[in-house]
């Protein structure tokens, strides 16, 4: 059973549902987790927030925030991932569950923040987390990366 398989297994079985707010993932995430056959009793949805002013127009991020210490921040994920719940709501019933991605894939930083550097944010109705990485690779092996490390994070989330 693949990662992506067992989280959408997992989200099942408690009924919870889940939103997706990525960045530097492009929407791979959300792409890897719909593979899953099923994954619609648990997804409710996700947004590609690239540029940097939709993390605040669309997900509710503090413009000050990324004013200061711009997109690629550990409160920036925990933000994406809080504000994805709310942006994803039926019935003015957030998602039980947020998941998000924002860093650096390279080939170059626009910042001067390290390649490789990487920010998973996790939130539930209790609290939100930031996972910061430094991964190592190419843009495309990094990319990959941060949607196995999402997945794998959200999973030990769900088993504490």
């Amino acid at each position: 059973m693949t990662m992506a398989a067992e989280l959408v297994a997992a989200l099942t079985a408690r009924g919870w549902t889940l939103g997706i707010a990525e960045s530097l993932t492009g929407g791979a995430l959300a792409a890897e987790i719909v593979s899953v056959p099923g994954a619609s009793a648990t997804l409710l949805g996700g947004v590609v927030a690239y540029a940097t002013p939709v993390k605040a127009s669309l997900l509710g991020v503090d413009a000050a925030l990324l004013e200061e210490h711009g997109p690629v921040h550990p409160l920036v994920a925990e933000q994406m991932a809080d504000g994805v719940r709310d942006a994803v709501s039926v019935a003015g019933r957030p998602a039980d569950i947020g998941l998000s991605t924002t860093g650096i894939a390279g080939p170059d930083s626009p910042d001067g923040q390290p390649v490789g550097t990487v920010h998973i944010g996790v939130a539930t109705p209790l609290r939100a987390r930031a996972f910061s990485l430094r991964l190592d690779g190419d843009r495309a092996s990094i990319r990959a990366q941060t949607v196995d490390a999402a997945i794998e994070k959200l999973l030990e989330e769900i088993r504490e």
